[in-house]
């Protein structure tokens, strides 16, 4: 899946690692940072069984447009799976330069029917996962002086978040959280963070298709009940939202961007929400707050030029 061609992606093609990247908006980015000439390594679990077949087509994919693109076999839930990959990648380029934290789970049901133990999963993928990648990863890009981490967020962490999605909602706000806290520790390394803000994307993904449900039958049927049928519904109502013009891939066309932007120039946060569920407002009141505040404190270094609006 390489392109030996000296030369075609020139000197500022950059080394990617791109987590979840079996389908959704892992699979466009992978795509859309080839194109923009990277070297792109898709980070995607089970690469000889259950997601054999994307990894072919991505093969295909691959050959027929000459790009740079490599399947990795990673699952963010497991560490040595983690090192392996990032081991691999390091060996053969001997250096990484972006991490897109993409890999995620979503469930779909009423909070009270999910068990703590399908909490605590839910929390494996979207969290520890980002953790085990970056403890893995982070070692070589602080040894460089450089890299950029970019975060695939929701806009739900501080927009119109509707029930019977918070599990999922729970886990994408710990996310940010850490991004955030990652932003100013990171930076003196010479490593850039930038959060993705995607809206209710319903198609494009298989978020909604391949959601959790909540394994507290009994709970979950009483609320169902009581709401009927606005559960059946909630996905159609979320579409009813977005124009129809609206593409997820757009997500990954942001992602392109962020990448091609000098250290220190880009923007904490990057919305591609056509739904308009109000995160752009919040994130840039709180946002600015973050920045005020670190300026209160005598933390002005640890803020780049584009930490808020």
């Amino acid at each position: 899946m390489t392109n030996d061609e000296p030369g075609k992606h020139g000197e500022s093609g950059k080394v990617v690692l791109v987590t979840g990247a079996s389908s959704g908006i892992g699979a466009l980015s992978v795509r859309a940072l080839a194109r923009a000439g990277h070297t792109v390594y898709a980070g995607i679990r089970r690469t000889a069984t259950r997601n054999a077949p994307a990894v072919a087509e991505l093969t295909r994919h691959a050959t027929e447009h000459r790009l740079d693109v490599h399947a990795v076999e990673l699952d963010v839930t497991v560490q040595d799976s983690v090192d392996a990959a990032v081991g691999r990648i390091v060996a053969e380029r001997g250096r990484l330069d972006v991490l897109v934290h993409n890999a995620g789970h979503m469930v779909l049901g009423a909070a009270e029917a999910f068990t703590p133990e399908q909490l605590a999963d839910l929390y494996d993928v979207n969290v520890l996962g980002t953790q085990r990648v970056n403890r893995a990863a982070l070692p070589q890009l602080r040894e460089q002086g450089s890299g950029l981490l970019v975060w695939i967020g929701s806009s739900s962490t501080r927009g119109g978040c509707p029930p019977f999605l918070g599990p999922y909602f729970a886990a994408k706000a710990a996310m940010d959280a850490l991004a955030v806290s990652y932003a100013a520790e990171v930076l003196p390394f010479g490593i850039d963070t930038a959060i993705v803000v995607p809206g209710a994307f319903t198609t494009g993904t298989n978020h909604f298709t391949n959601a959790g449900a909540p394994a507290d039958s009994g709970r979950a049927e009483a609320y169902e009940r009581r709401h009927h049928p606005l559960l059946d519904e909630l996905g159609e109502r979320l579409a009813a939202l977005v124009p129809a013009h609206a593409e997820v891939a757009e997500v990954a066309e942001a992602v392109v961007r962020l990448v091609a932007m000098e250290h220190g120039t880009r923007p904490l946060r990057t919305h591609t929400d056509p739904s308009r569920d109000g995160s752009e407002v919040v994130s840039a009141v709180a946002d600015r707050v973050r920045a005020d505040f670190f300026r209160r404190i005598g933390l002005d270094s640890l803020l780049t030029a584009g930490s808020s609006l």
